[in-house]
């Protein structure tokens, strides 16, 4: 056997760890989202009550991101991927005592470390694929193989956990009627800390440690391609999360009548879709003609975007379809337009990112993501309560055409290649 197969070898040994570690830790986030809201729901909770229990979770994954790259980079992201694991067996087992102690305050704790965990999670995965796909060629200096494998692998890899994500929901439920909200915490507190166990043996150590120590001040990014991605991402995630999170959900249920578990499933089975055409992205814009996306493509796929939560508001006020019939279709068009624009964005962050220290700028971009969606959580529930539904709307399509006019100033790369064969 080669060098060159051995190497190959323990790069997808990596790649398979820390994938398998990001879906257990993404069913598990999953299924206690759809735990807290059902349970809350059950105990007389509001909608827009039950979704400010998550204000913390979004608030501190705005911190973790923008600290979190810089420790991933000063003691390597197998710990940052590890500890992020160990938070969120904590936020579990915080949630696994009795109902009478759980008080909203409490529940925002252990929100707040389970937004964490996400956060130091999820970082650490994106940018341990950013190392191991470029261990085969330099992504940051058009090595063409090495950015179509890294597009292929962050597409996989962001496709599944969206996917899984909606599973989670899906399991959540189930628990919630099989074992009940206690033992279903219980359950998946044991089952994170085996995948834990297994982090801590096989994960390779120091991976994106960086060679030179990294300051507290690196956690702001000094590349104007990440920076202006960031500032789009930030735009697109609050244009999904100012209607999707507490204004749609409501309105299904308090408009149109739809039962909880109604709403769930729906909302499920949307986030497993949008996963699913996550990971099919590189075919949708063009990897088989050898095409790397850039600037460009970030452009024209958030301005198609755009039109869409405008073309719902205007139906819903002029009354073209009934309202139920206009939010599903419209819904099922925006999650495929927005799992093309995220795919995107989550290939050029790795793309723009540089190799040593990688996490600092993958940190700051989720940070921008984080923000977003704290943004879009705050203006779906003010917007919704204030001015119904078509609002929200229309601020979607706003943020979405932000998104397309930053998107401008990204990096344009050589014209698409022709793959021979």
């Amino acid at each position: 056997m080669s060098d060159t197969d051995t190497l190959d070898k323990r790069l997808l040994r990596q790649y398979l760890l820390v994938t398998g570690n990001y879906w257990g830790f993404t069913l598990t986030d999953g299924a206690l989202r759809m735990l807290v809201v059902l349970h809350f729901h059950q105990l007389g909770y509001s909608p827009l009550a039950i979704a400010m229990l998550f204000l913390f979770y979004e608030f501190f994954g705005v911190v973790t991101n923008l600290v979190g790259g810089w420790l991933g980079a000063r003691i390597g992201l197998n710990r940052t991927m590890n500890i992020g694991l160990a938070l969120q067996v904590v936020a579990l087992l915080m949630l696994a005592v009795p109902s009478d102690w759980l008080s909203v305050a409490y529940v925002m704790v252990a929100q707040a470390l389970s937004g964490i965990a996400k956060d130091l999670n999820k970082m650490s995965a994106k940018s341990s694929i950013k190392l191991l796909a470029a261990s085969g060629g330099d992504t940051s200096r058009g090595d063409r193989s090495a950015d179509s494998r890294l597009y292929h692998w962050v597409a996989l890899l962001t496709g599944s956990k969206n996917t899984l994500k909606g599973v989670g929901f899906f399991l959540g439920g189930a628990l919630l009627a099989w074992l009940g909200f206690q033992s279903a915490m219980l359950a998946m507190a044991s089952v994170l800390a085996l995948v834990l166990l297994g982090s801590l043996i096989l994960l390779k150590r120091d991976l994106g440690k960086a060679k030179n120590k990294a300051k507290f001040s690196d956690i702001f990014s000094k590349s104007p391609a990440v920076n202006s991605l960031s500032a789009a991402r930030l735009f697109l995630f609050g244009a999904r999360d100012v209607w999707f999170v507490v204004a749609l959900p409501v309105f299904l249920a308090a408009q149109l009548g739809w039962e909880h578990t109604r709403v769930g499933a729906f909302l499920a089975l949307w986030v497993i879709g949008y996963g699913v055409v996550q990971a099919f992205a590189p075919r949708l814009t063009g990897r088989r003609r050898g095409h790397i996306p850039d600037g460009r493509d970030a452009f024209g796929w958030a301005l198609g975007l755009a039109v869409l939560p405008a073309l719902i508001a205007v139906g819903l006020g002029a009354e073209w379809l009934e309202a139920s019939t206009l939010l599903v279709g419209g819904l099922l068009l925006f999650g495929l337009l927005f799992a093309v624009n995220s795919s995107l964005h989550s290939f050029l962050i790795v793309s723009y990112a540089d190799e040593d220290g990688v996490s600092l700028d993958v940190g700051f971009y989720y940070m921008a993501n984080a923000m977003g969606r704290l943004l879009g959580t705050v203006l779906s529930g003010w917007l919704f309560q204030a001015y119904g539904l078509e609002v929200c709307l229309w601020v979607s399509s706003g943020f979405v055409l932000l998104a397309a006019v930053i998107s401008l100033a990204l990096p344009k790369h050589r014209p698409p290649i022709t793959e021979m064969g």
